[in-house]
């Protein structure tokens, strides 16, 4: 086993796609170890055979249409109206529509990517410098896979057997945290920096922004209340939020075209594919990494931490470390099946584990040196990514606090999933 994970941190550090090394690594460990090499097609098959990993395909099919119907605009039009008054009002703006947004996309990427521009370009209009907008867009897109629906979350449920209804309606509470604490942040640089804010506005003007965004606010809401009153499973909730994201596209704000669906259909395919082919691979990978018995020596190193409070803090800091060298999906593939068991065992509930799991990951895609959406916000702004990387590293301090209360206070990720499932 040791040969295999040295090949496979070698092959990391030479670009080549993950899902490459994940597999080229577990068939040769199965090819040294002398089993029958059908075992890969087998684990592969098994990882793809899954009702609740379709619910994937459909919320990036979801983020997508809301992309290209211009939801995004109409969303960033009606935050501003609304908070645009405050200190930093644009900053304001910035992270209600982030977490508008995050009960559409479900992926860190896709706020960063599909509002970013708008935000950006808003802010600059009206004298926000360059460092503080890219800062606060890169930070409030990690809401998106906190607040549900989350991609990320709907991958580590299905890969530990968790409930995905409870994740989802954990993730509310440590959502509305971050975006609090997001916000003290964005009050402090306004107040120090004299940022500007928006006059007040007038009911008709409140009135006919929340007209324009109505469709888009219903999307969360009709996916919420279809999924947390049992109408419906994640999967089928997911597949009514895309063609209800297509419809309003193309008959409420008529800016999809049916031209445009093929587009949006093939961009849906190539990030399906990427993500697909993690998942079987890193299937396989946990097959090999649970037949060395691997799992099993991790947890009795971990558990060997008598004290639950230092347990967790090593947790944290452990996958803060992966987060910023490994890709999000990628570790919770490979990492889940090792250590949710693990602080399930430690008497973390199984909720808890699985939002604390995906905050740490989450907030790797705003750490470098892999941090993805720095990257994308550098390539939206059309500003260096050093000078992204630099601005954001204070807007960690509230990510990082949200993180720990999320830790030690178990009621923020399970009083609602108690209160709605029992």
């Amino acid at each position: 086993m040791t040969v295999a994970l040295i090949v496979f941190v070698v092959l990391l550090f030479t670009g080549l796609p993950l899902f490459v090394n994940l597999g080229l690594t577990s068939f040769l460990y199965i090819f040294m170890t002398g089993q029958n090499p059908m075992v890969v097609v087998q684990r592969i098959t098994q990882a793809s055979n899954s009702f609740t990993m379709l619910a994937a395909p459909f919320f990036i099919l979801m983020g997508n249409f809301m992309n290209t119907s211009g939801v995004t605009r109409k969303l960033f039009r009606f935050a501003n109206t609304i908070v645009g008054t405050i200190p930093g009002g644009m900053g304001h703006a910035n992270i209600i529509c982030s977490m508008l947004f995050a009960g559409m996309s479900g992926t860190a990427v896709a706020d960063a990517g599909g509002l970013g521009n708008i935000e950006i370009e808003a802010m600059r209009e009206v004298g926000y410098d360059d460092d503080f907008s890219c800062a606060i867009t890169s930070a409030s897109a990690v809401l998106g896979p906190i607040i549900p629906p989350s991609l990320p979350m709907v991958i580590l449920c299905v890969t530990v057997g968790a409930s995905t209804g409870r994740a989802f309606v954990g993730g509310i509470g440590p959502g509305i945290l971050m975006g609090l604490s997001l916000g003290v942040m964005v009050t402090y640089y306004a107040v120090k920096r004299h940022y500007p804010k928006n006059p007040r506005p007038t009911g008709h003007q409140v009135w006919v922004a929340f007209k324009e965004a109505f469709f888009a606010l219903m999307a969360p809401i009709i996916l919420f209340l279809a999924i947390y009153t049992g109408i419906v499973t994640t999967t089928e909730a997911a597949i009514i939020a895309a063609l209800y994201s297509m419809l309003i596209g193309l008959f409420a704000y008529r800016d999809l075209k049916i031209k445009d669906i093929p587009k949006v259909m093939l961009a849906t395919c190539e990030t399906t594919g990427v993500v697909l082919s993690i998942v079987m691979t890193a299937n396989i990978f946990g097959y090999i990494l649970t037949i060395a018995q691997v799992p099993q020596k991790i947890t009795l190193m971990l558990t060997a931490i008598s004290n639950k409070y230092l347990f967790l803090l090593v947790i944290n800091l452990f996958l803060l470390f992966v987060g910023c060298f490994m890709e999000g999906t990628a570790a919770i593939l490979i990492l889940s099946p090792i250590l949710i068991p693990v602080m399930q065992q430690m008497g973390v509930n199984e909720t808890q584990a699985v939002l604390i799991m995906i905050l740490n990951l989450m907030i790797g895609v705003v750490t470098p040196p892999v941090g993805i959406v720095l990257y994308v916000t550098s390539n939206v702004a059309k500003v260096s990514a050093n000078r992204v990387i630099k601005a954001t590293i204070p807007f960690l301090i509230p990510l990082f606090i949200t993180l720990m209360i999320v830790t030690y206070v178990p009621a923020v990720t399970t009083f609602l999933p108690t209160l709605v499932y029992g």
